[in-house]
């Protein structure tokens, strides 16, 4: 019977690592046995979280980043191969929220959360796949929503960046698969984390209806969002690609 831990001897990058469901799916993947490079575009939360992992025995670096400079996301990829020699895996998870009416989102509103959460999770895939491809093999996961797979009021910006988010990951999943690069979404529902707290303040009532309408009757965590992404992440989901997997406590059944 195999007992090593399901990432065992695997180099992961995790964007959008400093907080919520990208920090805590951060410990997820180092109690699974992974070397992790951690990235975000604020240093101190990076560190303390770099520092907790470390001090409990995890192979853990990180590196600043941001996902909206093609010149950052190539460095923060290229950091991660000289840090620990290879990229198995990349959980891509940089995100921002944006509630409000369609009519009544700025333009520059709209323009920044495409170019967070469309083109950031693009150019990661792009530089990812330039170091997957030269090893033969990988497994990226790009963080969706159930709003990428539905819509509700107040939630159009970021419901269209995630509805992207899904299409890119199954384009992706036909371009990459040839070269042995797996690649999945995750959708999950609410998640309790920073940003579902400013959905909180945005949109009141919100949360609470969609948690009302899920049938397990709760918010999910950040630790089970890692936890199925380390699923995806570990060779046990070999032949999956191209999926986009629900975490939402059966809201979309």
């Amino acid at each position: 019977m195999n007992t090593r831990p399901p990432l065992s001897g695997k180099v992961v990058l995790v964007v959008g690592a400093s907080t919520g469901i990208g920090a805590d799916a951060a410990r997820v993947f180092a109690e699974d046995g992974a070397a992790l490079m951690l990235v975000a575009r604020s240093e101190e939360p990076l560190a303390r979280l770099t520092k907790e992992l470390t001090s409990e025995g995890h192979d853990v670096a990180y590196t600043p980043g941001d996902v909206t400079d093609p010149a950052s996301v190539a460095a923060f990829v290229d950091a991660a191969v000289a840090r620990f020699g290879r990229l198995d895996g990349a959980y891509n998870n940089a995100a921002i929220g944006q509630g409000g009416r369609l009519d009544a989102v700025t333009e520059a509103d709209f323009d920044r959360i495409m170019a967070v959460n469309v083109k950031g999770t693009w150019l990661c895939l792009r530089e990812e796949v330039r170091v997957m491809e030269r090893q033969g093999a990988g497994s990226i996961v790009n963080v969706s929503s159930i709003g990428g797979l539905r819509g509700s009021p107040g939630m159009g910006a970021y419901q269209a960046t995630k509805h992207a988010v899904i299409g890119l990951t199954r384009t992706a999943a036909h371009d990459f698969g040839p070269l042995g690069i797996r690649v999945n979404a995750l959708a999950p529902g609410p998640t309790e984390s920073p940003m579902l707290d400013e959905l909180r303040r945005t949109i009141p009532g919100g949360v609470e209806a969609r948690i009302a309408a899920t049938p397990l009757r709760k918010a999910g965590t950040g630790a089970e969002v890692g936890a199925t992404a380390a699923f995806l992440l570990s060779d046990r989901a070999s032949h999956l690609s191209g999926t986009v997997l629900p975490v939402d406590g059966g809201f979309l059944a």
